[in-house]
């Protein structure tokens, strides 16, 4: 993993992303809700906007200078991701609209190459619906098994658990990288090692790792890694398939159209090699490049700091929220990334998240598409606060304060 070795000024870096500057309610912004989506640099808009209004074309379908120079840019930031997430070979990236399209396109492809009547698919109690309904929807129409591994109290999957859930039928693991409703970072590397050693394959939802640590599919042994440009300080409607070459080859597309074909005939059609077997139609020019300058940017800023960083971040919000009476962290597992979910007693997560608004102070609240982990903890809604790089202990003393207030408001 490419990353910088110079520690990067955090502060200077924040004055990058001009929403940071804006107002909400007359009173400073202060974004905490980067699990969301994340706020995008300058660079990126310029990117978006340059490109449309200087080097707007069609890619792969024409060789006029416009095309070319589109052709080269799409292609050269599949280049960037397959080094972003160290990929053994450019064309194990295909290009999707986001983590969702992702996961359902593996759920749909390999689900046709590889899942009969019987067969299992492995999932845990606190993935995202993104990872869950899709592995419902192949279940049903394969008459497979969907199998689930519970979390403790913590939030946390215990790897002895995991393994006594696999077995010689358990076709593909899907399992997050970092929970988004509890902040929670699993052992990939650990249940990779088991998934295969059943001959299980493994997928890793990676929407909420991705943006904030240093990420080695070869290293983890991921046979797939999902996430969204939206999230990487990019685009939204773009996101990022890595599959290992050898599966993607066996798998059927997902869809049909331009550009994914070899030769068309009545009769038969065959189809393109990869990664454009699976890239359908005019895919998302404009946010693909952009997306490689959010990939430029968040290398040049280095993995590993940002992961520090939003660690320090992580302890001093912990640490700070621990101090309101009556308020209980939901999900405190032993390693955790930069997302805190919490319910304070006797106050609905809705309302605090409307009065912290009035303050300027923006977080996520409800079930954050993870209804079976509110479920867990007994709850219907949590609110949540997550940090990215560009966030500061100013940006979480401030939301402490408006909670304060907040509270002594509805209590």
């Amino acid at each position: 993993m490419n990353t910088a070795n110079k520690a990067p000024d955090f502060a200077k870096l924040r004055q990058d992303f001009p929403m940071l500057e804006k107002s909400m309610h007359g009173k400073p912004l202060i974004y905490l809700d980067s699990a969301a989506t994340a706020q995008k640099p300058q660079v990126v808009i310029d990117t978006i906007t340059d490109f449309y209004t200087n080097h707007y074309g069609t890619v792969h379908r024409a060789v006029y200078e416009l095309s070319v120079y589109a052709t080269q840019a799409y292609q050269e930031t599949r280049q960037k991701i397959a080094e972003f997430f160290n990929a053994a070979k450019s064309h194990e990236i295909i290009f999707t609209r986001g983590t969702t399209e992702s996961i359902n396109m593996i759920a749909y492809s390999f689900g046709k190459a590889f899942i009969h009547p019987g067969d299992e698919v492995l999932i845990t109690e606190m993935e995202h619906h993104s990872n869950i309904v899709p592995w419902q929807l192949l279940c049903e129409d394969r008459q497979a098994v969907l199998k689930v591994v519970p979390m403790n109290d913590r939030g946390e999957i215990s790897l002895d658990d995991f393994a006594k859930h696999l077995s010689d039928k358990t076709k593909i693991v899907a399992v997050a990288h970092v929970a988004n409703s509890l902040g929670t970072v699993n052992p990939i590397k650990e249940i990779a090692a088991l998934a295969h050693r059943a001959g299980a394959k493994l997928l890793v939802d990676g929407a909420q790792s991705a943006p904030h640590m240093p990420v080695d599919v070869q290293d983890l042994d991921a046979d797939f890694y999902v996430c969204s440009g939206h999230k990487i300080f990019g685009p939204t409607g773009i996101g990022i398939l890595y599959g290992k070459e050898a599966l993607l080859e066996t798998m059927p597309p997902y869809q049909g159209g331009g550009d994914m074909i070899e030769s068309v005939t009545f009769p038969k059609t065959t189809y393109n090699v990869l990664p454009i077997k699976f890239e359908a139609g005019t895919p998302m020019i404009a946010e693909v490049i952009a997306l490689g300058a959010a990939i430029d940017y968040v290398k040049a800023i280095g993995l590993d700091h940002i992961e520090r960083w939003e660690h320090e971040l992580l302890i001093h919000a912990t640490e700070a929220l621990e101090t309101i009476d009556g308020l209980r962290i939901i999900g405190t597992a032993a390693k955790k990334s930069g997302i805190i979910s919490f319910v304070i007693e006797g106050i609905h997560p809705l309302d605090i998240g409307t009065m912290l608004d009035l303050h300027g102070v923006a977080i996520r609240t409800g079930h954050h598409c993870a209804q079976p982990t509110m479920r867990h903890f007994g709850v219907s809604a949590t609110a949540r606060a997550s940090f990215a790089f560009y966030n500061n202990k100013n940006d979480i003393d401030c939301f402490l304060s408006a909670l304060q207030k907040v509270v002594k408001v509805l209590r």
